[in-house]
Order: C-alpha cells, then sequence, then structure tokens
C-alpha cells in the first residue's frame, strides 16, 4: 500500500522485523507494544471502506478517533437509508439534514430514500449540499400519502439515474410536476411497479404516474426499465420512443398488459436499440411476427414467458442479423423445428448467452447437436426446468465443446514463431437441473470434475436438481477441491439446501471463500449478468 509515497506495510515490515534481546533474556520485537492506533488514518480509512455503513456506525463508537474517521464524507458516497435493505434508519428528519450537511456533502453519489423521508426540505437540501449526486432511488411503495411538495423549488440537478419505486394507489403527478424541469439530464430511469404484490381479487388498476408528460422531460434517456406495472401497456412504450432517440435498452419485465402492438413502431424510430426485455408479457404473435426484424439493431431479447407461437419463433429468429443474447425459456412454441430453422436459416454465430428454461417440448437430441456446433461461443448457459436434460446430456457436451474452442498464442523467441493452442470453454454462466424428484440419480462427482476440468473461466454455477436426486461418494471432497482450484474466479455456487449443499459449503469455507456457496431458496443464477446494460438495469 502506497499511501503519500510512503509504503506503510513495508515500513511496518522493516520496524517489526528489528529485534532486540531484553534483559530477562526474552527476544522481542521494538514494536511489541504496536496497536491498530498506531496506523495512519490513511490506513484505518482503507480498512473502514470495506465495511457496510451499518457496522461504519458501529466501529464510530470505539473512540473519538475512529468517529472522526468514519463519519469522513469518503466513506459516504453510496448511501441507501431503508431500514430493509441497509439496516440505517435515520430517526427524524432533522437528523438528516444534518447528515446531508456534515457527512454526505459533495461526496455523496447515490442515495436511497425511504417514503417518510422524502419531504421538499430534504431533496432541497440535497440539491444545495451535495452538488454531485447523480443516482437517487425514491421509494414511494408503502405510500398511503405524500407530503407536500408545493413549496418545492429545488431538486438534484445532476442526476444521471433516478429510480421511482410506485404505490399501487398514490397518484404521483403533484410530486412530478415539481421535478420536470430537473430531470432533463437522466439517462437511466426505473420505474417500479407492485407485481410480486399478489391479490386474492383483482382490484381497480390506477395510473398513478403520468408516462405521457413524464417522456417529455427526459429527452435523453437511454436505459428504461418499466418492472411490473400493473397499468403499463403499448401506449407507454410508443410514447417513450417517440422522445427518446437515444434509447438502447428498453425493459417491461411483467407489465402483463403489454401485447408487442407498438413493436414496429418502435424499432422504427429507435434505430440504436439494442436489447429488449419483455418476460412475463402478453405478446401476439401477429405483432412480432410484423417488426422489420432485418433492418434492427437489436441484440439481446428475452421472451420468456410469452407464449409465442412456433411459426413466429422462426419467422424471428431467422430475420434477426445479429442476436447474441436470448432468453426463450417456459415456451412451449419453442421446439426442435425452431432450433433446426435457426441453425440452417438464421444467424446464430454471433450468440454468447442462451437461457432455455423449462422448454419441454426441445429434446436432449436436438440441444445436443447444437451444443456441438455453437456451445463453443457461448458464455452463458441455462438448461434447467427440463426433466429430460440431465447430467448425461452434459458429460457428452463437455469434451466436444474442450475441442471446439481453439485460441492461438504466439510468441517470439531469437526470431522464431512459436504457436501455443488453448483447449477451453468461455463458459462463464451455467445453470442446470430441475427441482422436480426425477427418475434417475445425478452423478454430481463426475460432473463436478468435468466443470472443472472444461470450464476454467467460470463465475456462476447453479445446479437445481433436488438433493434426494443427487448421487455422491466418499470422495466428493476432491471433486469439489478440483472446482474451486481450477475455477478460481467463480463468485456463485447455487445449491438446492441437502447434504451436498452442506459439504460443498464446509469445503469452500475451509478455503476462506465464505460468500460463495448458496441456497436455491435466497440465490438464483440468471443470464442477465451477460447483458451490456446489466449494471444500469440493477434496482433494489
Amino acid at each position: 500500500m502506497d499511501l503519500g509515497g510512503v509504503d506503510v506495510w513495508g515500513q511496518i515490515a522493516v520496524e517489526t522485523s528489528q529485534m532486540f534481546v531484553s534483559e530477562g533474556g526474552v527476544i522481542k520485537s521494538r514494536f511489541a507494544a504496536t496497536t491498530i492506533e498506531k496506523l495512519p488514518d490513511k490506513v484505518i480509512l482503507n480498512v473502514f471502506s470495506y465495511l457496510s455503513h451499518r457496522e461504519i456506525c458501529k466501529v464510530a463508537r470505539v473512540c473519538k478517533k475512529w468517529r472522526q474517521i468514519a463519519y469522513d464524507t469518503r466513506l459516504w458516497k453510496h448511501v441507501s437509508l431503508r431500514p430493509e435493505i441497509s439496516g440505517l434508519h435515520v430517526g427524524s428528519l432533522e437528523s438528516l439534514l444534518q447528515l446531508i450537511s456534515v457527512r454526505f456533502g459533495a461526496s455523496l453519489r447515490y442515495i436511497e430514500l425511504p417514503i417518510e423521508l422524502i419531504t421538499h426540505t430534504v431533496l432541497h437540501e440535497l440539491a444545495n449540499k451535495c452538488p454531485n449526486l447523480t443516482h437517487m432511488l425514491l421509494d414511494f411503495s408503502t405510500a398511503m400519502q405524500l407530503h407536500d411538495f408545493s413549496e418545492m423549488q429545488a431538486f438534484p440537478t445532476k442526476l444521471k439515474y433516478m429510480c421511482i419505486c410506485l404505490s399501487e394507489v398514490i397518484f404521483m403527478e403533484g410530486f412530478m410536476r415539481k421535478i420536470y424541469n430537473f430531470i432533463n439530464g437522466l439517462e437511466i430511469l426505473h420505474l417500479i411497479g407492485t407485481y410480486e404484490k399478489v391479490e386474492e381479487e383483482e382490484e381497480e388498476i390506477y395510473e398513478v404516474i403520468n408516462v405521457h408528460k413524464l417522456k417529455s422531460a427526459t429527452p435523453n434517456l437511454r436505459v428504461i426499465n418499466l418492472y411490473g406495472i400493473n397499468f403499463v401497456d403499448d401506449s407507454h412504450i410508443d410514447a417513450f420512443s417517440s422522445n427518446c432517440i437515444q434509447l438502447e435498452c428498453l425493459a417491461v419485465n411483467f407489465c402483463a398488459k403489454v401485447t408487442g402492438s407498438t413493436m414496429k413502431t418502435l424499432f422504427q424510430r429507435s434505430r440504436r436499440l439494442k436489447c429488449l426485455l419483455m418476460q412475463g408479457t402478453n405478446l401476439q404473435s401477429d405483432y412480432v411476427m410484423q417488426v422489420e426484424w432485418e433492418k434492427s439493431s437489436i441484440q439481446e431479447f428475452d421472451i420468456t414467458a410469452t407464449d409465442l407461437s412456433t411459426e413466429c419463433l422462426i419467422d424471428m429468429l431467422t430475420r434477426i442479423p445479429g442476436l447474441r443474447f436470448l432468453s426463450a425459456g417456459q415456451l412451449n412454441g419453442f421446439n426442435d423445428s425452431v432450433l433446426k430453422a435457426w441453425v440452417e436459416s438464421g444467424n446464430p454465430r454471433n450468440l454468447t448467452a442462451l437461457d432455455l428454461d423449462s422448454s419441454d417440448n426441445l429434446t436432449d437430441d436436438a440441444l445436443h447437436k447444437f451444443l456441438s456446433r455453437h456451445g463453443h461461443q457461448l458464455w452463458g448457459i441455462s438448461l434447467s426446468g427440463m426433466p429430460h436434460i440431465t447430467d448425461q446430456l452434459w458429460q457428452s457436451v463437455l469434451p466436444i465443446l474442450t475441442n471446439a474452442k481453439e485460441s492461438l498464442n504466439y510468441k517470439t523467441i531469437e526470431g522464431i514463431y512459436l504457436v501455443r493452442f488453448e483447449l477451453t470453454i468461455d463458459y462463464r454462466i451455467l445453470v442446470m437441473g430441475t427441482q422436480e424428484r426425477l427418475g434417475v440419480n445425478i452423478h454430481v462427482d463426475q460432473l463436478m470434475d468435468g466443470i472443472a476440468n472444461n470450464c476454467p473461466n467460470l463465475e456462476r454455477l447453479e445446479l437445481r436438481w433436488d438433493p434426494e436426486n443427487l448421487r455422491f461418494s466418499d470422495k466428493s471432497q476432491k471433486a469439489i477441491d478440483i472446482l474451486r482450484v481450477k475455477c478460481i474466479k467463480l463468485k456463485c455456487l447455487v445449491l438446492s439446501d441437502g447434504r451436498y449443499y452442506e459439504i460443498v459449503k464446509a469445503n469452500f469455507e475451509r478455503a476462506d471463500r465464505l460468500t460463495v456457496v448458496r441456497t436455491t431458496t435466497c440465490c438464483r443464477v440468471s443470464n442477465y449478468y451477460l447483458l451490456q446494460n446489466y449494471k444500469d438495469l440493477i434496482f433494489n
């Protein structure tokens, strides 16, 4: 560590290596009494930067020095004040106003506010004291009543990212009317609905935010995410496309009223649109087939659970020129004939991510043929939710893929070129297995060994098979060791809760990799990590 030209760790190492013999004949260091208090403030500040804000608040109670360092504005660049997310709870508006002035200041870049803290005085203070604030999340989801914004005259003006969590019953126009003049620089907009709040009885749907006015105030949007909003339909997509010529990514996942009636116009207007995510919408095949796919720039497409027909899928996939990401799970129409037509008449050569979750009408033979031909180019693949796809398919495909991928490294020794071939798979994400109880067993030791030896760049792996179907031996530790050692980039390994999960988790924890192994009850792996705008699409 080099702080201000001083090699702190090197200096400490030199000092502690200088030994002397005490009068009692005991060998000690002259710095045996050195404690953490002797470390420079910059070093302690760097240590604190790895802590959550809740932990920083705890260490601030240790002593005056640590309190002073803990309140350094550089530790408070990204702040969530939603207790359910960060564990931080601000007791009063006066306390928050003081925090903004003293602790946040010019360092603040990102802030999340719950409904009780969204007032005109707080927003005024953020606008005046935090000039570098570029990311803001406003959570109205639990609101039954808004604060009075009639006196609001200021709002942060440098926002590039804004996320608004909507309420089902609170109309936002009174608030939105006050901020329209301040948000024309927005590039990323999230409007989050209440899709996950399932009601037993259907209730009346209110359009709680005026999308048609909002689009006029935000002409520079690149990324729009409308998630699970029950009133959003094709007219709202049409509104954004009419004014946002910079649009690159549009996500309308779980907006059930979207049918695709304006998709043709969307692509005609938004020539830069490369990513379209429409999972759980009510897409109609006729509308999708009207799109001029040949002229589009679409590269990433999610049509999971949209019930498109086989004819529509073939028509679409054979006309899209450069698709690199496809999520088409839970589609009865996605069968062998679709894969065959895509290979023979389409262009899957640019494909890097494929999700065919729960595509029960695909045979293992068709998948084997497709992966044998194009599997080597994939970075992520999900073949989960299909009972007939077992470890046998993966065991047969992995060696084929290994031989299919070649990279050349050139080295020069005294003018002579040496060529070295590397046979590796670029897989970063693998999702396999089904939670249904199978009539056959999954030999997980051999599968883990095959993955470890063929996928050195693997970052995320999920095995969804029921624990009762996993068969492993006393030598499982060796296979897990190989996976852990060879897949050093592995960030997430998800397994169904059971005995094998406990064995794998203990193995990784002994190697001090405590956060890698997780259960399917709290974590799911997705190819979404491979989206070009993935970081822009993240919201809490």
